[in-house]
């Protein structure tokens, strides 16, 4: 049977210790569950991170990304949240959460959507700092490359 990500996009914080529970609790068939959580950082005077979104396209781009990873490897569980609005450092940005009988299905499925969510998923995010100015992040070359090593 295939699994069904479970995505989110949302405004309100999310609990991982929950979610990461609800991804395996009481089945027989996961043997590795991998994680990534991504948090707003403060450096360089950064007080806060606007992430901004189309609701309905932003859902259905993450969707089809987890339906990829499901289809790619093994996956008994995929779960996918991203906040969006302003965040001040320490929030929790977003959680890729991927569960298969073996890690390295969990672990590459986890690490090919984090890296399509740094390069592709569709927010556009504003840094505030102290004193008021305000920038637009750019794409990294890094991350591009990073997102480049799985194909499509």
């Amino acid at each position: 049977m295939p699994v069904v990500p479970r995505v989110l996009v949302q405004e309100a914080p999310f609990d991982m210790g929950a979610e990461t529970a609800a991804l395996f609790a009481g089945r027989a068939d996961v043997g590795g569950l991998a994680s990534f959580l991504g948090i707003c950082r403060g450096d360089g005077g950064l007080v806060a991170m606007t992430l901004e979104h189309y609701p309905g396209m932003t859902e259905r781009a993450l969707r089809r990304i987890a339906e990829e990873a499901c289809a790619r490897w093994p996956l008994t569980g995929c779960t996918v949240i991203h906040r969006h609005g302003r965040l001040v450092p320490g929030d929790p940005i977003v959680l890729v959460l991927t569960a298969s009988a073996h890690r390295v299905a969990a672990l590459d499925s986890c690490a090919f959507l984090i890296d399509w969510l740094k390069t592709k998923a569709p927010f556009w995010k504003s840094e505030e700092f102290a004193g008021g100015t305000t920038r637009w992040v750019e794409a990294k070359a890094e991350d591009d490359e990073a997102a480049a090593r799985w194909g499509r």
